[in-house]
């Protein structure tokens, strides 16, 4: 009896003194700007939709909504989650009572100096067991669990966020190409149309034959660049259908009318709002609280642990000696105090906190990246305005200078040079003005998914319970 008082007041002194062992991280500050570098930001309207609907585009829209149904990656994130949460619950369950049925059934023959002695004993009881969690080490465990699935979910957010922004990429890539091979073949049409008159002036004897070189010449090179914009083509839409869970086709993009074109400025908040509006801040800062939790279960791991367990059955013994029957019950206090250990706690503590350190660390490198990514969006964006703006009266001047030198070419007041020339510049502008107009949109893409948004959470428990249900059908 002794002991076990020495035992209990040890007990209550080191969780005494071991309820202040660990204090908790302070969270990180963020001293973040009121306002983006670009000067954007005063609005955050529009981040509480999907970005995609923005663009007015229902095709867009639609294999959106498939891909969001039957894209691979996004199942098997779904099913980390549920491993996680999976995970969460495991750690809380060792926080509850454990209750075992046990039984036995047993018949014997024995030979003894007094003869053989045969009897039967069955025994049947219920085992329980219960751990003190004096030092919050459970309560702990669990909490780190379930901060990890906490952050899984926000990784699951962040992966549709980017897959949704790898859809519209392709998408619009995909039309972008298929807006050159157009061009191409219009481009190729009109070289045709071209040589066929340098041919017919050179008949004539009016035009020398370097004319009629250089005409198929510039023919050649627009034929060979068409395998290019073809073979880019493909590979957008094979992109697009492994994205949306299905066997590449050709029928996932549409044309050049399909490349919207947006005046509206697009909404981006304030650099303070990226502290709730993405997910992989959320999953950092998640990952951040959990790794400190684990740090009051290496704590914890030093204190004694204490642990109640008891039983109860009933026994039956039927021997040729005779029957012993009855119930029998036990409980049972357990004391265990770590006392040498080759100092594997203590290193663990250690290596608990240098995590917390790292994951600060993390933590803060995520926000600034963030910030980052969305700097870069809106400086894309405003730049590639007036990209476009430069390039469509480029386009113009060059269409009208291969429109004049033609008509001078063919009315022979001029050589063919200038016509080679205006032909490549104006092929070469429409391709630039082509190529922007689709990077502007991947700015605008780029910008959504650094921004992310307040549609983010409720969006994706959609589609989630949408996943899950489908599963579940047989």
């Amino acid at each position: 009896m002794n002991i076990l008082r020495l035992g209990l007041m040890l007990a209550a002194a080191l969780f005494w003194s071991g309820c202040s062992l660990h204090q908790p991280v302070e969270p990180p500050e963020m001293n973040l700007p009121d306002a983006y570098l670009s000067g954007q930001g005063a609005s955050a309207e529009g981040l509480a939709v999907p970005w995609w609907e923005r663009f007015g585009d229902m095709r867009l829209n639609a294999l959106m909504e498939e891909m969001l149904q039957g894209n691979l990656r996004l199942e098997q994130g779904v099913a980390r989650l549920e491993q996680a949460r999976a995970l969460a619950r495991s750690a809380g369950s060792a926080r509850y009572p454990s209750l075992n049925a046990g039984g036995e059934l047993a018949r014997s023959r024995t030979p003894s100096q007094f003869g053989v002695v045969i009897g039967s004993r069955s025994q049947f009881s219920l085992a329980a067991a219960f751990e003190l969690d004096l030092w919050g080490r459970l309560r702990q465990r669990q909490r780190a669990a379930e901060l990890q699935a906490e952050a899984s979910r926000h990784d699951l957010q962040t992966l549709y966020l980017g897959l949704t922004a790898e859809l519209a990429e392709l998408y619009y890539l995909a039309i972008e190409q298929r807006a050159l091979l157009a061009l191409t073949d219009r481009t190729i049409a009109s070289l045709t149309d071209t040589v066929q008159r340098v041919d017919a002036r050179y008949r004539l004897g009016v035009a020398p034959a370097i004319d009629l070189y250089q005409a198929e010449q510039n023919l050649a090179a627009a034929e060979a660049i068409r395998p290019q914009y073809e073979n880019a083509l493909a590979s957008a839409e094979n992109g697009l259908a492994l994205l949306l869970g299905r066997y590449p086709d050709r029928s996932t993009a549409g044309d050049e009318a399909s490349l919207p074109h947006l005046d509206r400025p697009w909404p981006s908040g304030v650099p303070a709002d990226l502290l709730q509006q993405r997910p992989d801040v959320a999953a950092s800062f998640a990952r951040l609280w959990s790794a400190d939790a684990d740090v009051a279960v290496a704590l914890a791991e030093r204190l004694p642990n204490v642990s109640l367990v008891g039983s109860l059955g009933r026994s039956r013994q039927d021997y040729s000696s005779g029957l012993i029957e009855g119930n029998f019950w036990n409980l049972a206090g357990n004391l265990a105090l770590p006392l040498i250990d080759g100092g594997r706690r203590r290193a663990e503590v250690d290596r608990t906190r240098s995590v917390v350190a790292e994951r600060m660390a993390a933590y803060r490198q995520t926000v600034l990246q963030a910030a980052r990514e969305v700097e870069d969006a809106l400086t894309a964006s405003r730049v590639g305005e007036e990209r476009i703006a430069r390039l469509e009266k480029s386009s113009s001047v060059a269409a009208a200078t291969l429109r004049v030198s033609l008509q001078n070419y063919l009315h022979g007041v001029a050589d063919y040079l200038p016509v080679l020339t205006a032909q490549r510049n104006d092929f070469q502008a429409r391709s630039a003005l082509l190529n922007a107009k689709r990077q502007q949109l991947s700015n605008f893409i780029s910008l959504s998914r650094a921004l992310a948004g307040d549609w983010l959470q409720d969006h994706l428990e959609k589609r989630q319970a949408a996943i899950t249900h489908h599963k579940e059908q047989p």
